[in-house]
């Protein structure tokens, strides 16, 4: 196995000490920043007949730099500056020189065709277009939240909403990750609005600038939203209806379930009394088994297995979910969601259970 990666990096490690686990020799790691600056060491590396895991980039500030410059030139745009730890910045030509990656890394796999790849070039670059990915979801017969579409500006947003008819909704960077930047916007009749995000505000120099923060900010102001929403829209963002999530003991909650092989697999409640109940801002797993009845994870169940029907070239695949009432809604997909370090399913965290999956269907 060779894995495109950040070496030395969490994912890089948890594979590597599942491979360990089952006696499966160490995997080749490929780092991006070398490969795109030499991309011949992608045929040296599988030079044989073996499996390419390709994992995101975003741990190495080299290869996001790498990544930024190329989509700035595609774009038509001056090199942007290196962004500051959490910073978000041109996140829209960060995606145009990823997508630009991957479709030489798919033409360069052609001539490979020996080469097993655990998720196509093509697929993870859909899954990474968050708006694209929930119109293909979509097409494909999954529920999704209704999508109002792509958000220019803050005033773009309000006509959204008289056009609609709303007054709640979820703002979602389209290239973003992790929950980077995404706001939950509402307002009221009197006129009053809340903007709930993990975007920090940093106004300076003449320029407004956004960090991703672990700790849930609130505006309140109409200024400050509207200087959010703004700066958020200048790097591409799209509007999805608001989607109430099931209560739980200790807030409420959503769900993240691994499909691998096609087949649902690892699953997790992530539950928490903040809009965002993504685990790294320290909310709380659940256990699905004693959160949904059998109709849900009925539900849950044949949600990922039609989802996973939509990606045919991915092996393995995570899908953030709302579940209640017997039905199942996709929030997200996410290409790299296999990353739950201690999750078990059938007793194997989702990088060992993986690696058995690739062996079987060898």
């Amino acid at each position: 196995m060779v894995l495109l990666a950040t070496p030395g990096s969490k994912r890089t490690r948890l594979l590597q000490a599942a491979r360990a686990q089952l006696c499966l020799p160490v995997a080749r790691v490929l780092a991006w920043r070398d490969w795109l600056d030499q991309p011949h060491l992608l045929d040296a590396a599988l030079d044989q007949p073996g499996v390419l895991k390709i994992e995101p980039p975003g741990d190495d500030p080299v290869a996001h730099l790498h990544l930024l410059h190329d989509g700035c030139r595609l774009l038509g745009r001056p090199p942007a500056r290196a962004p500051e730890h959490g910073e978000l910045l041109a996140m829209d030509a960060w995606f145009a020189g990823f997508a630009a990656s991957l479709q030489r890394l798919s033409s360069q796999l052609t001539a490979l065709p020996w080469a097993r790849v655990v998720n196509a070039p093509d697929e993870i670059c859909l899954m990474t277009d968050k708006l694209a990915c929930q119109r293909h979801l979509a097409a494909h017969g999954l529920r999704t939240p209704a999508l109002l579409g792509r958000v220019e500006g803050y005033d773009h947003l309000q006509a959204l909403l008289h056009e609609h008819g709303l007054d709640r909704v979820y703002l979602k960077p389209r290239y973003g990750s992790s929950a980077s930047g995404v706001v939950a916007y509402r307002r009221n009749r009197a006129g009053q609005q809340q903007a709930t995000t993990t975007a920090s505000i940093v106004a300076g120099h003449g320029a407004i600038r956004l960090f991703n923060v672990k700790r849930i900010r609130r505006h309140e102001q109409a200024a400050d939203i509207a200087a959010l929403v703004d700066a958020l829209a200048a790097q591409a963002l799209y509007a999805e209806a608001w989607l109430d999530k099931p209560r739980c003991g200790a807030g409420h909650y959503d769900l993240r379930a691994v499909a691998i092989a096609g087949q649902p697999a690892h699953r997790v409640a992530r539950m928490g009394t903040q809009m965002m109940t993504n685990l790294h801002l320290d909310n709380l797993r659940g256990d699905t088994a004693a959160l949904l009845d059998d109709a849900d994870m009925a539900a849950l169940e044949a949600a990922v297995r039609q989802a996973a029907r939509a990606f045919p070239a991915s092996r393995v695949a995570g899908y953030d979910m709302v579940v209640r009432r017997g039905q199942a809604h996709v929030l997200e997909a996410n290409a790299f969601g296999d990353l739950l370090p201690g999750l078990l399913w059938n007793g194997h965290d989702t990088y060992a259970a993986q690696l058995l999956a690739l062996h079987r269907h060898a």
